[in-house]
């Protein structure tokens, strides 16, 4: 996380190329059942930036009060400097007799109806800080990339993505070589789903959310495509300009977790039951090696687990100085280990049978 690239300030003589490039520029909210994000992620994202832009609201088919919430602020906003940017979309139904899933309906439908020549697709979880949208698009201008995306700095909340969440920050920082992803020479490719800015030229070489309809890790295939098609793919961290609470309770986090984990591991059994020891061994084995030094007064097994606590400790403390991750319930990892390695398992199970995979309720498996 040290040596990635994070985003930065625009310089101030390319201020007036990212200003013009800025009015050029659609940023995309698909929203299925948010209810309890809409309205502040739209609120942060009009209020990084009085740039005269559009943002596009696009309702895929909610069931909740998200298309309500974001009508009475597109009213509310109207009356304010810059609120005539912020657009709303009903979505129509998903076409019967053609598999899509995920956000890749509502992003498609949005994309057809906006002129804009440069697209951010933006998760409804995220919010804004001042400048993140110009740091973003002076990185695509500046590297004459095709997609450049972001990682949001994480937040926590109920106690579920304390025990989870930073676990799974750890495995995408180790598992991950962001410098090989930028390294146009090398076929390593990852994109963050959250903040994708894609130069529309390239998105629509690709294919765009269309040609992904059906699959569920659209993120990182899309990133894969990118740079595949040698259209350059830039990857950054966001910090404290870009920042995402992923799942707000643990149902959430269980079913958000279970739908992609199995597929990031390319369906490989083998991979997942890998994945799943190295977890416990690492996460919950030193906290059971305190209770078999307490049952077998051994020493050694005494100071074996407690180097391995202080290891967990260690990457924690990295996380907080790199990620503004806090400390908090870093002594419950050992339960945090076997909540992960379930969700290894469940992704793997409910992907390969289809039973349950779902997100939001709605089911991800293919007729």
């Amino acid at each position: 996380m040290r040596a990635s690239p994070w985003l930065t300030d625009v310089p101030e003589e390319k201020a007036a190329e990212v200003a013009a490039a800025m009015e050029r520029l659609a940023v995309i909210v698909p929203a299925y059942n948010e209810a309890k994000n809409v309205v502040d992620c739209l609120t942060s994202i009009l209020e990084s930036t009085s740039a005269p832009m559009q943002v596009w609201l696009v309702d895929d088919d909610s069931t909740d009060a998200t298309w309500e919430l974001a009508q009475t602020l597109a009213t509310a906003r109207m009356t304010q400097p810059h609120g005539p940017r912020l657009h709303l979309l009903k979505g129509d139904p998903r076409p019967q007799g053609q598999v899509w899933v995920g956000k890749n309906w509502a992003c498609a439908q949005a994309v057809a109806m906006i002129e804009a020549d440069y697209l951010l697709f933006l998760d409804c979880d995220v919010r804004l800080e001042s400048g993140a949208i110009e740091a973003a698009l002076w990185q695509l201008l500046e590297t004459n990339s095709g997609l450049v995306t972001v990682g949001p700095q994480l937040v926590c909340g109920c106690l579920a993505e304390w025990l989870v969440q930073p676990i799974m920050m750890t495995i995408l920082a180790v598992g991950y070589n962001f410098a090989a992803v930028n390294d146009p020479n090398s076929s390593k490719a990852f994109a963050f789903g959250p903040f994708m800015l894609f130069r529309r030229s390239a998105y629509e070489q690709i294919g765009g959310h269309a040609g992904v309809a059906d699959v569920v890790v659209e993120d990182v295939t899309l990133g894969q495509r990118i740079k595949a098609s040698g259209l350059g793919l830039k990857i950054r961290l966001g910090g404290a300009r870009v920042r995402s609470r992923m799942y707000a309770d643990g149902d959430a986090l269980w079913e958000g977790w279970t739908k992609n984990w199995f597929l990031g591991l390319e369906r490989n059994w083998v991979l997942a039951l890998l994945a799943m020891v190295t977890i416990l061994g690492i996460c919950s084995l030193p906290w059971l090696g305190l209770i078999l030094a307490w049952a077998t007064q051994s020493l050694g097994v005494l100071l074996a687990s407690l180097a391995g606590i202080m290891a967990q400790l260690g990457i924690r403390l990295l996380l907080k100085h790199w990620a503004h991750l806090p400390l908090r319930y870093w002594w419950l990892t050992a339960v945090g280990g076997w909540v992960t390695a379930a969700i290894v398992l469940a992704s793997a199970i409910r992907t390969s049978t289809g039973h349950n995979w779902t997100w939001r309720g709605r089911s991800l498996a293919t007729p």
